[in-house]
């Protein structure tokens, strides 16, 4: 990924819902332009969520996400209405797609319930305005339009309607430029080792050095082992210094005491989360005992290094700093569980890949059932030592 493409996560995320044959992969189609999605009469043609990231003017790069039907029937016709329903926690607008010439029904309220609980702003597309009455097409509401995906009738204003939404839904939450002023040095230390990725910075270190330039600061880039050369010939104190969490230990012993630490991962977890959450959530790793479990959760799924973060080194941190015998559990990507009952601590990534409504789901669901959560570089920076100091240039503390 390039500096200049937008990440998915920072992307406008918008849900198409609906029943079998509303015509929702006819809609996206239509409102792309291209034919993305499967179209077919056989109820039930999309299967799994599908979603795919595109310019979509006027709103600018969203990710489209096509959902199965709401009123599948089976076994495993109500294991993809489950999936369905999962889209919602990462959906930023909401399209409900109806059968125009049909009444709205049970399945319909049923969904647009949720996402008026979870305050998520939305339209109701009445497909199939080709085959409606005329007065019933013009009678729309604020939140309903008409629409034909078949001729392309009002799609345009479709996207028009999507486009005031969207402006709702926008994240433009600061990583750390609301930190820094014009000209300040922000120095980033990103380790070269064998787990880091060929040819490439990880997302959340893009992000960050995006994030410094937006703010008209100056990000200098150095390898761990090179930091305190980088230090002393920059000419000036730089106004903070942001790690990768793996080394936060002997970064914390370069950097004088008077310039602000902080890593990568807490920025993320300032960025899009709840930083308080987070900090407060590390201190149950004191209280872990025997036989407790601990669920280490990432946003994305990769190809797992021998060292790898998540599953290799926290793991033995903790047992090292608990002495505890700790059984852990492991999830990636859109898997997240929705009963958090056995787990004694939550330690999830940064959610790079993540948007804000999906990682503050995530958050809300463990604060709901009493599970204290925390993020990867708040777990590493208090079985270091040097929490407090990591989290002060954010305000905590």
């Amino acid at each position: 990924m390039s500096l200049n493409d937008t990440p998915l996560a920072n992307r406008i995320h918008i849900g198409i819902f609906g029943r079998r044959n509303a015509g929702k992969s006819s809609l996206i189609n239509a409102l792309t332009g291209q034919s993305l999605a499967i179209v077919s009469d056989v109820a039930g043609t999309t299967t799994d969520p599908v979603q795919k990231a595109m310019e979509l003017l006027p709103l600018g790069p969203v990710v489209l996400i096509d959902t199965p039907g709401l009123d599948d029937v089976g076994e495993l016709g109500q294991m993809r209405v489950e999936k369905a329903y999962q889209v919602l926690r990462k959906t930023e607008i909401a399209v409900v797609v109806v059968d125009g010439t049909e009444e709205i029904t049970e399945a319909d309220e049923r969904i647009l319930s949720q996402i008026r609980e979870r305050n998520i702003p939305f339209v109701i597309v009445k497909n199939k305005m080709d085959l409606m009455d005329t007065e019933e097409a013009e009678a729309d509401g604020e939140a309903t339009i008409s629409v034909s995906a078949h001729t392309g009738q009002n799609i345009h204003a479709l996207k028009e309607m999507l486009g005031g939404l969207a402006v709702k839904a926008a994240q433009n939450r600061p990583i750390v430029r609301d930190l820094l002023q014009p000209m300040d040095f922000v120095v980033l230390v990103v380790p070269i080792d064998s787990a880091a990725p060929k040819g490439r910075l990880i997302l959340p270190q893009q992000q960050t050095i995006r994030d410094i330039l937006e703010a008209g600061a100056v990000p200098v880039v150095t390898r761990d082992h090179e930091l305190r050369d980088t230090l002393s010939t920059l000419g000036k104190q730089p106004r903070m210094v942001i790690t990768d969490s793996q080394v936060f230990d002997a970064v914390s012993e370069t950097v004088p005491e008077e310039i602000p630490l902080t890593s990568f991962s807490i920025l993320m977890a300032r960025h899009k989360g709840d930083l308080e959450q987070n900090v407060s959530g590390a201190a149950a790793l004191k209280r872990l005992k025997d036989g407790d479990h601990v669920l280490i959760s990432e946003g994305c799924t990769h190809h797992r290094q021998c060292e790898d973060i998540g599953t290799v080194k926290l793991p033995r941190w903790i047992r090292e700093y608990t002495q505890k015998d700790i059984t852990f559990h492991f999830s990636s990507g859109t898997e997240f569980p929705a009963d958090l009952s056995q787990y004694a601590l939550i330690i999830h990534c940064g959610g790079c890949t993540l948007n804000e409504r999906e990682m503050k789901y995530r958050l809300q669901c463990a604060a709901e059932q009493g599970i204290p959560m925390t993020n990867y570089g708040i777990c590493i920076a208090f079985l270091k030592g040097i929490l407090e100091r990591s989290v002060k240039p954010l305000g905590i503390f």
